[in-house]
């Protein structure tokens, strides 16, 4: 069981994901997803009604939040970040004129941090070998620590972690400001609202 655990902590994959932005966020705002609406639902303290109406408003603004970070910071600024290195930097770090895009740069520094047995076996069955330049494949397939560009991917995450506080932090509140309201009143947790008297007020 211990040999299990220890094996499962020290793994490339676990590994990769722990410094991986955009792993990062999305595992956090899915945790607070869960994690949040079921602490108000087993709170003793206050009515049923109060907490579906504060789990169920929770748990949207946590999706929404979700849906923004998925759809919108990470194909903006992941790439975007990439492209922007790519044509400013290129000239003096040619290497990263070797990757098409922010992706196929990722796919390979996930290959280049396995084991070599572990490496030869993931190209082999996935055909990751096609995505790459017959240098980086020769590369891959015969050097025991290929070379990672690993300011390649700081660049990346620096620009994926400026996008979730800007996303999070501004877009987010406004886009769950437009519409939890309006899901809330759908799923009957919340009175609509009347015109006349928003009028009069």
């Amino acid at each position: 069981m211990i040999t299990a655990i220890t094996r499962a902590l020290s793994s490339n994959a676990l590994t990769a994901m722990a410094t991986n932005t955009s792993s990062q966020m999305i595992s956090e705002t899915t945790l607070k997803a869960i994690g949040r609406p079921g602490a108000i639902l087993v709170d003793n303290k206050i009515s049923d009604d109060t907490k579906k109406y504060a789990a169920a408003k929770e748990f949207l603004y946590q999706a929404t939040c979700l849906l923004v970070f998925a759809t919108i910071i990470v194909p903006i600024f992941k790439h975007g970040t990439f492209k922007l290195a790519k044509k400013y930097l290129g000239q003096v770090r040619p290497e990263i004129n070797q990757f098409k895009n922010a992706n196929e740069y990722l796919d390979y520094y996930k290959l280049a941090t396995k084991k070599m047995q572990n490496r030869l076996a993931s190209l082999s069955k996935d055909h990751s070998e096609n995505k790459f330049t017959p240098e980086l494949r020769k590369h891959l397939k015969t050097t025991e620590h290929p070379e990672t560009f690993n300011w390649i991917k700081g660049a990346i995450e620096t620009g994926s972690f400026a996008g979730s506080v800007l996303g999070l932090a501004i877009l987010a509140p406004q886009i769950s400001h437009a519409t939890i309201h309006p899901a809330l009143r759908f799923l009957g947790l919340e009175k609509p609202v009347d015109k006349k008297l928003d009028k009069q007020a």
